[in-house]
């Protein structure tokens, strides 16, 4: 088994959730900002979650918990999805492209999963920045295996010694 390989895993899942946490930090912060028109993820999040609950016949949360089950949710498939990006100099198409998909079906998918369109669809701007903070996300976990990349490779060389 090559010695990479676990680093390889480990590349994917912390670049995967970096972009997690760049999305879920500008759906907190956005949402705060621009209430009227700011995607509300969190809220398709815990509808999602109740109806889950409820076609298993399980206890409802409170708000505040089904808030942070769903942030919780949120970061970790978030994570899982964006760790796809991998690594390797396609990184970056890979954000790109995963970023895109998750924005637009963050547009599309939720009203056929009768979760409701408005929190992500409910106006142009709504939309526009539904695709663009997964988009962001793509990105950011691109761009931090890049860096995961450049930096173990800086490890691997050992400066040469010169005999004086």
């Amino acid at each position: 088994m090559k010695k990479n390989k676990p680093s390889a895993l480990v590349q994917a899942l912390g670049s995967g959730l970096a972009g997690a946490v760049a999305v879920n930090l500008l759906h907190e912060t956005v949402r705060h900002l621009r209430p009227a028109d700011a995607p509300r993820m969190d809220v398709l999040g815990e509808r999602g979650l109740r109806k889950l609950l409820g076609k298993a016949d399980a206890p409802q949360p409170d708000e505040e918990s089904a808030y942070y089950l769903t942030l919780a949710g949120d970061l970790l498939s978030n994570g899982l999805y964006y760790s796809l990006v991998g690594r390797g100099k396609g990184a970056w198409w890979r954000g790109v492209a995963l970023g895109a998909a998750a924005g637009v079906g963050g547009v599309v998918l939720p009203g056929p999963m009768g979760l409701g369109e408005a929190p992500s669809n409910r106006t142009p701007q709504t939309k526009t920045m539904t695709v663009a903070w997964y988009l962001v996300g793509g990105v950011v976990a691109a761009g931090v295996s890049r860096w995961w990349s450049k930096s173990h490779k800086s490890k691997k060389r050992k400066p040469k010694r010169h005999k004086a």
